[in-house]
């Protein structure tokens, strides 16, 4: 049996005072999501979607893994749809999620947004996610080249996130993963401040995933920490080896940012 054995963090930055990024990280599941929306709460939208993902994820183990990624979508954007009716303040309130949940011998990837997901495997690292973003479309176009979308005045407008539409469910496909694996999910307060070669050598330098993960975060702040910077790094082994339900991160560690939390069974957290 396949599972993940890894760290998260997750840090606000050196800018902004709230961290609206939340990460789950557990022994079938990974998720980060980056809220979006700012005064709208963000971390509201960001903490709901972590903890309905991390629940269906617990009333159903060793299920289906593309069935309960679909079905959490759907729930989360419900959620999300019901936090802007409970206070219409919250109007405009969205978050990221990228998942990789597994059943034991498969893996399945959720993706909607500009958060990331990559895959270390025999010393290379490499990309499994396609940004939504205004920046990508440009750049798939041939309108921009990649050297500037750093730059790019528009670089965190994102095309696609969780806000509540239930016709948005994201990218869902199957992810081939084997033991020794490593996969990294952060939010892009991580690899807008450090590029992919760096991030390659950074996780290059440590086997302990807890030591890479405290690296990346201070490789991020020590670029600036513009923005929240949330990592979880988790290593493909065979057998369970994490010692509790998992590990939750950044907003998502606040039960009174969820919506509707009365229905969501909540994680215990390590």
């Amino acid at each position: 049996m396949l599972s993940f054995s890894g760290a998260a963090a997750s840090h606000p930055g050196l800018v902004r005072e709230d961290n609206e990024d939340s990460g789950f990280a557990g022994p079938s599941l990974l998720a980060v999501a980056d809220g979006v929306g700012g005064a709208a709460a963000g971390e509201v939208a960001s903490a709901t979607a972590v903890h309905v993902l991390s629940s269906a994820v617990l009333a159903a183990p060793r299920a289906d893994p593309v069935q309960v990624l679909g079905e959490a979508v759907r729930l989360a954007q419900e959620r999300v749809a019901l936090g802007v009716r409970q206070d219409d303040r919250r109007t405009g309130m969205g978050t990221t999620l990228t998942a990789v949940l597994g059943d034991g011998e498969r893996f399945a990837l959720l993706h909607l947004g500009d958060s990331r997901g990559y895959v270390l495997r025999a010393g290379s690292l490499t990309r499994v996610t396609r940004d939504h973003s205004f920046v990508q479309e440009l750049l798939d176009a041939g309108r921009l080249e990649e050297s500037a979308r750093e730059h790019h005045p528009w670089r965190h407008v994102v095309t696609r996130v969780l806000a509540g539409d239930p016709r948005e469910t994201g990218d869902l496909t199957w992810l081939p993963l084997r033991a020794g694996d490593r996969v990294l999910l952060c939010s892009d307060g991580l690899t807008d401040l450090v590029g992919e070669p760096d991030l390659e050598q950074l996780l290059l330098a440590h086997d302990d995933d807890d030591a890479a993960v405290d690296d990346l975060v201070a490789a991020a702040l020590a670029a600036g920490g513009r923005d929240n910077v949330t990592c979880l790094l988790a290593t493909v082994v065979e057998g369970a080896t994490w010692r509790s339900g998992g590990r939750l991160v950044g907003a998502g560690r606040d039960p009174r940012l969820v919506v509707d939390a009365g229905a969501v069974r909540l994680p215990r957290s390590a």
